[in-house]
């Protein structure tokens, strides 16, 4: 409409222009419809992608990479930090787009079956990851049973992270199914407190019991194991991009794009110890892994 306008407005003028060969001057939006249409039709222009985004790092690795891929495609992008279940309830409402994220179907079983009836799978970033409680090797403990009369070393406490992630809630079910609340409290803070208390722990080769999953810096830093779990609660899961569903309808390149995203765990575990040790921001990181991993970037993009 804007360039019909444009062109009775001005029709005249460029009639002349172009008649005394002044027609490099000439805006290009005064190209014919029709080629415009042909060299646009698969170039996004401007609209913008928000990204639901937790303080985890294993959520910021793969967004940022996310983001440089959707820039590169004409996407604007945002990160809206949010809590875990804040993040479904903004798919579900659509002020989130995508959410790299999703640990099904296990850990974040109770979310999912809340919101799964609006909300999808687009991808799988990366499968068959473990999580659960995790103690440095030089403890005699090896199981959740082991841990039952021995609650004084442990000071009696389980560090984890934020309130309402799925590694809590499972974590909440399994001090309940063993039966040893009366002996551990599970606490809850941001991944950066409960790291760093771990690592003050094992530094002075203390005792210390947390919530632990990979991928995750945590496991290249320190030699850890994960405590058996006899009665199943914490099982490997498959990490998943999710978004609302009709999203393929509404943001069609976007969806197309992250549709064939996939990622190796040690890439991210990388990222997360650069970042950790170095000061590497994740954004110069992503930028690496998109330079090594071109012909996968290429992919999704349709080049």
């Amino acid at each position: 409409m804007k360039k019909k306008l444009g062109l009775l407005l001005v029709g005249l003028s460029v009639a002349v222009l172009a008649a005394c060969g002044e027609a490099n001057d000439v805006d290009e939006t005064n190209e014919p419809a029709g080629d415009e249409e042909e060299q646009t039709s698969d170039v996004v222009d401007g609209e913008t992608i928000v990204f639901g985004l937790t303080t985890w790092t294993s959520t910021e690795a793969p967004t940022n990479i996310a983001k440089l891929i959707l820039e590169e495609a004409g996407y604007e992008v945002e990160f809206s930090m949010l809590d875990q279940p804040v993040i479904f309830e903004g798919l579900v409402n659509e002020d989130v787009h995508f959410f790299m994220d999703a640990w099904l179907p296990y850990t974040e079983a109770e979310l999912w079956s809340r919101y799964e009836d609006d909300l999808q799978k687009v991808a799988t970033s990366y499968s068959d990851v473990p999580l659960g409680w995790v103690v440095p090797a030089y403890v005699e403990e090896d199981s959740i049973e082991d841990l039952v009369g021995n609650a004084d070393k442990y000071d009696g406490r389980v560090v984890s992270i934020d309130p309402g992630a799925g590694i809590v809630t499972l974590s909440e079910e399994l001090i309940a199914e063993y039966g040893i609340g009366d002996e551990y409290t599970l606490t809850t803070s941001s991944e950066f407190a409960m790291m760093a208390e771990a690592e003050e722990r094992i530094a002075a080769e203390e005792p210390v019991i947390f919530t632990g999953w990979r991928p995750h810096s945590m496991f290249a830093k320190f030699d850890l194991k994960f405590l058996e779990d006899e009665k199943e609660i914490f099982k490997s899961d498959d990490v998943y991009v999710i978004s609302y569903n009709g999203i393929e309808d509404e943001y069609t390149r976007a969806y197309e794009i992250l549709s064939n995203w996939s990622i190796e765990v040690a890439d991210l575990e990388e990222m997360m110890l650069k970042y950790e040790e170095d000061d590497v921001p994740f954004e110069e990181s992503a930028k690496q892994w998109i330079e090594d991993n071109r012909d996968q970037v290429d992919e999704m993009l349709g080049n």
